[in-house]
């Protein structure tokens, strides 16, 4: 049997990449159908040509294209996979420079930028996944949109839909464990638990034996972990976890402001102008040149991430020795074929994603989405035991956790009121003055929040 797949948010900067993914994975996955909708239906098409161009290169032969609906895109689908970034990267830059100008880091999924793409998103996804409901009831719903927690959270809660939201974050970390344990990554198993772009490392067994000690105690091995230099040894030796790489927003939000101010400009601001210059290029190319092109993009992309946070670097530095990313063991295609993967699979395989927390975290509840290592396969998306979470984290979960369901009820009541309490309650924000001012700086200036009411 032929499998049907769509990507909505199809002409996202992501999508190549994901594409050759899933043609890497494509006889195990059997998809004989391949269909991008976007609504910049020329960066669909041209998302579709160099998808062409990659299925030529590993000699796939499918149906791949672009489409002009929601509709059409998901009709019949086995899986669907929505990455939506509503208002473009033009909207996550003036979120992040709103944020700096209120005395924030500006990050497009953490403090007011956060909450912005949120207020926005939402409505969008719930419209999608409706669709979804009446053209393709049986498909999987794979959300990499973020904030990817919160809107998992709202399509879980709003919808009948089988839904897995994935973020490569914790197998990135996962990956870099190992390296700094000098271990292959099937040698090393990491116990984590969290909320998207909230979760920590608890333990690390290596080999058969708990490593977790000796880990925290090596300065070097600590700093291996990440991008760039984001947190001090002694931070993660004292909280006895190894954090995710967001928590930098909620651990150093002075020295991430800081640095952004130091740099003059947010990543969301930097992307733009790379974005710019990117698709300018491209349209301009064939799609063998093309395709080239989008390599030295991500090469340079990745080579500057959090760089700018935690360093005040810059995403315009040459990239020296990146590896092609292409060839990259994690990334959101390697974690979306991990799942689409188990989910046709009679054997379990286990995939740290957000889900609903079932019985899974003790400290919250059934139907709150929690990121946690599952058994994915034919059966569905199970999550494993993790019970609750230590005290040093455990609040500021709960905090995150309650901002969260109280930002999809501000969208399900349109009400800015509800939005601001859902801003009092985010660790990040936390003041209502601030709340207020933000209000009023996204009702004067950003289109897609006008549904929202006083």
């Amino acid at each position: 049997m032929q499998r049907k797949v769509s990507i909505i948010g199809g002409g996202g900067v992501r999508t190549p990449l994901l594409i050759h993914g899933l043609l890497q994975s494509h006889s195990s996955l059997a998809i004989g159908e391949l269909q991008l909708f976007d609504v910049d239906s020329r960066r669909a098409e041209l998302m579709a040509s160099l998808g062409r161009e990659i299925a030529q290169n590993l000699g796939v032969k499918l149906s791949l294209k672009a489409v002009n609906s929601v509709e059409a895109a998901v009709e019949g689908s086995d899986f669907v996979l929505s990455s939506l970034r509503i208002g473009g990267m033009a909207a996550r830059a003036k979120d992040e420079r709103i944020a700096i100008e209120e005395g924030l880091a500006g990050q497009e999924t953490t403090g007011p930028g956060g909450v912005a793409m949120a207020l926005r998103t939402v409505p969008v996804a719930l419209a999608h996944a409706r669709v979804v409901e009446r053209l393709a009831p049986k498909a999987w719903f794979i959300n990499f949109t973020n904030p990817a927690g919160l809107i998992t959270q709202a399509l879980c809660q709003l919808t009948q839909l089988k839904v897995v939201g994935i973020c490569d974050t914790p197998a990135e970390l996962f990956h870099r464990i190992a390296h700094a344990l000098n271990m292959l990554p099937s040698e090393v198993h990491c116990d984590y638990a969290g909320l998207n772009h909230l979760g920590w490392v608890q333990r690390v067994i290596a080999g058969g034996e708990d490593v977790t000690a000796k880990l925290l105690d090596n300065d070097d091995a600590l700093r291996q972990l990440y991008h760039a230099d984001l947190f001090d040894p002694l931070l993660i030796r004292t909280l006895k976890l190894i954090p995710s790489e967001y928590l930098f927003f909620y651990y150093s939000q002075r020295k991430a402001y800081r640095n952004q101010l130091s740099a003059g400009a947010s990543r969301g601001e930097e992307l733009v102008r790379l974005n710019t210059e990117l698709f300018t290029q491209l349209y301009s190319e064939t799609p063998a040149k093309a395709l080239e092109t989008y390599r030295r993009y991500l090469m340079q992309r990745n080579a500057s991430y959090m760089r700018l946070e935690a360093e005040a670097g810059t995403a315009f530095q040459v990239a020296q020795n990146e590896p092609d990313p292409f060839d990259l063991p994690t990334g959101y295609h390697r974690i979306a074929v991990e799942v689409m993967s188990g989910l046709v699979s009679d054997k379990p395989r286990p995939v740290v994603v957000n889900v609903r927390n079932e019985n899974s975290i003790k400290d919250l509840s059934r139907d709150d989405v929690v990121e946690v290592s599952c058994a994915i396969s034919k059966k569905g998306v199970k999550p494993a035991p993790v019970g609750r979470l230590p005290e040093s984290v455990r609040g500021l979960v709960l905090a995150v956790k309650a901002y969260e369901r109280t930002a999809i009820r501000a969208v399900v009541e349109k009400s800015w009121p509800v939005a601001q309490l859902a801003m009092l309650e985010y660790p990040i924000i936390g003041q209502w003055e601030m709340a207020q001012d933000l209000r009023r700086i996204w009702s004067d200036s950003d289109e897609h929040l006008g549904y929202l009411r006083n």
